[in-house]
């Protein structure tokens, strides 16, 4: 069922469910091959066109001791607000940016590579940009099948709001949480910088 409500989710606009997750694919650091088939940190890397909103997602996954099915862990999101050229987050210019957390917890059906995996809670980690008094976060829930061959999540996200079977793709980036690994995308300096220093204006020719 899962892998089912994937497919669908990925054909309901057509012409453009292929193209967005090779994009998403595109941005990833390359992946970690590890012995446990769930464990470890994934992490994906999206564009909402609707919404103009970028997402971050690293997830940190871990087996319940004495369980063969539980995991646990954290939810880390990244967003910021920008059109599709900004995939990565810029200086702040009144656009809503932001770095949440949660603390996850989920299931794996080793027979059908099946992965459930949420937020219980949410927390604001760096209120980066644009963060009122207002602000609300709903949960993710990411639910879909992981490919061992490529060490890819393929999940559909639900957050009870307005993120509903939202295709999303994670890749595992490293055995444990240990290492920094940094998005293998181009750092977009700020649009203007100070003007150079004129070294020659004394004197020099």
């Amino acid at each position: 069922m899962l892998l089912l409500a994937l497919t669908i989710s990925l054909t309901l606009v057509p012409g453009r469910g292929a193209a967005t997750i090779a994009e998403q694919r595109a941005r990833l650091p390359p992946p970690a091959l590890c012995k446990d088939p769930v464990s470890g940190v994934w992490q994906s890397h999206s564009f909402n066109e609707m919404y103009q909103e970028w997402g971050r997602f690293t997830l940190t996954i871990r087996r319940v001791p004495d369980s063969p099915t539980q995991l646990e862990g954290e939810i880390v999101n990244e967003s910021w607000y920008g059109p599709k050229t900004e995939n990565v987050r810029g200086p702040c210019v009144g656009r809503l940016q932001y770095i949440v957390s949660m603390p996850g917890e989920g299931r794996y059906v080793d027979a059908g590579e099946a992965v459930e995996f949420h937020g219980l809670s949410w927390k604001m980690e760096e209120p980066l940009c644009g963060i009122d008094g207002g602000f609300g976060y709903n949960l993710d829930r990411f639910s879909g099948v992981i490919d061992h061959e490529i060490q890819e999540f393929q999940t559909v996200n639900n957050d009870g709001g307005r993120y509903v079977d939202v295709p999303t793709v994670f890749r595992r980036i490293s055995c444990d949480d240990t290492e920094d690994v940094e998005p293998r995308v181009t750092m977009v300096p700020p649009p203007l910088y100070p003007p150079k220093e004129n070294r020659s204006a004394c004197g020099g020719s």
